[in-house]
């Protein structure tokens, strides 16, 4: 008999659960039938948006743990064999066999779709030794285009959504191509860091589909963008090992791999690995353990010790940030850095839990962060006043007002949450709610700079 035979019924199921309740003497059976009737209808609903049976009954009875007690300590005990259970099933359904195969070649042919596009302007003439700028400003639709229709195919979003998505892409690759940019230009370099930024955010909406009006839905992107970081970034390391044992091995016999690597591995490679990374998250997401959450409990308190003994440093010295410009962005790297770390710790955390000793690292970290901040914002002005306005530079003051912001309220909800004065979903909402903040300001920075400061 197969594992799927073996697998309890749905109704089996619900008994368990429903038995497991009635043996407590704290909940009479007037409320087990009314809790019982509250979730067939998660379940129903959950069916309805495409989950089977065994997937519907443990989320739905995760979503009760959030109304009852009971039903959470149910949850809570059960969870790992319903989860065993669950992964174990899909592993033997035909069903799922054939998903799972349709999903892998879907993904290859999206990957090879994406190596394909980044070579089409090259039947052009447009090379990217001599047109780095064109490479710079379209790099994301490569890629990101194909990543978002992937996601619309797995979510069976409608039309008027798609419709939506499409004209996002197609405003943005006229506003990238449609200026006459210096060659080398500030504001060439600034549309190419930020529109990537802002497109990441229409990835995310077709990510989370009709789930983004949702405080939940938009972490669940959160988490998935730290993690597609985690795996791009293994992967990207794998591929640097093998490029280079293969100019190892074809150096031996003498032949120069190299022109063949920079001119089709790398780029086809790097455009590629965006979507298999993406598709490893999303086929993983429910059976493996969550690697950037791992990862900030690590760094955490590492970059918290760096932030204070620079502010440390910073005092006794009585030195001022070097505002070059350089050292300006390094700084702001550090800063998204230390958002990433609490938006991907947050994005792991279970609502419900009491505050501990790594909520008070956070907050350690949210302070010299925005300590830190304060400090960058008045070397901008600082450099503002002596040499007046540029692109890079006001777009550095605008990025580290935002992150003040985000990281000044960010400190007074972690405060609240810590002292038990407000919940922690209200610190999920405010990060969830900030989001179309970096897009719209990145849109702004694509749209408005070029001409605003000359196509410099």
């Amino acid at each position: 008999m197969s594992t799927l035979e073996n697998a309890p019924s749905l109704e089996e199921q619900i008994a368990q659960w429903r038995n497991y309740l009635r043996r407590r003497q704290a909940i009479h059976s007037v409320d087990v039938a009314e809790l019982e009737d509250h979730l067939r209808e998660l379940i129903a609903d959950l069916v309805g948006s495409g989950l089977t049976t065994d997937e519907a009954f443990l989320v739905a009875v995760k979503r009760m743990g959030d109304l009852d007690a009971l039903s959470r300590e149910f949850a809570r005990e059960h969870s790992d064999r319903l989860w065993k259970q669950l992964v174990v099933v899909s592993a033997d359904s035909e069903e799922s066999r054939m998903r799972a195969r349709k999903d892998v070649f879907v993904v290859l042919c999206l990957a090879v779709a994406a190596a394909v596009l980044i070579k089409v302007p090259a039947l052009f003439e447009i090379q990217m030794e001599q047109d780095t700028g064109f490479y710079a400003r379209n790099l994301s639709f490569f890629v990101l285009p194909l990543l978002t229709g992937y996601f619309v195919w797995k979510r069976q979003l409608d039309v008027r959504t798609v419709r939506w998505l499409a004209v996002a892409f197609v405003v943005a690759a006229v506003f990238a191509n449609v200026y006459p940019f210096t060659q080398y230009g500030h504001t060439e370099g600034l549309t190419a860091l930020h529109l990537p930024i802002a497109l990441w955010l229409i990835v995310g909406m077709a990510y989370a589909g009709r789930r983004w009006s949702e405080v939940a839905g938009r972490m669940d992107f959160i988490w998935f963008s730290g993690e597609v970081f985690i795996y791009y970034t293994l992967i990207g390391l794998g591929g640097g090992v093998l490029a280079g044992i293969m100019g190892l091995i074809f150096n031996a016999i003498g032949v120069d791999v190299e022109p063949i690597f920079a001119s089709w591995v790398l780029p086809c490679g790097a455009v590629g690995a965006v979507l298999i990374a993406s598709w490893l998250v999303e086929a993983k997401q429910s059976v493996i353990e969550n690697m950037a959450p791992v990862l900030t409990r690590l760094f955490t308190p590492l970059f918290a010790a760096v932030l204070i003994a620079f502010l440390v440093t910073l005092i006794v010295t009585g030195r001022g940030i070097d505002i070059e410009r350089n050292a300006l962005i390094a700084f702001d790297l550090l800063l998204v850095v230390v958002l990433g770390l609490l938006l991907y710790s947050m994005s792991a955390r279970d609502p419900q839990s009491p505050p501990g000793f790594f909520d008070v690292l956070q907050i350690v970290l949210l302070v010299s962060a925005l300590l830190a901040d304060a400090v960058a914002l008045w070397a901008i002005a600082a450099r503002i006043s002596e040499f007046g306005l540029s692109p890079n530079r006001v777009a550095a003051l605008g990025e580290n007002i935002i992150l003040l912001v985000n990281l000044a309220w960010s400190t007074v909800l972690y405060v609240r949450f810590l002292r038990g004065r407000c919940s922690f979903s209200l610190l999920e909402r405010w990060q969830t709610e900030y989001l179309p903040v970096y897009a719209g300001w990145a849109a702004i920075v694509v749209i408005l700079f070029p001409p605003l400061f000359g196509y410099i």
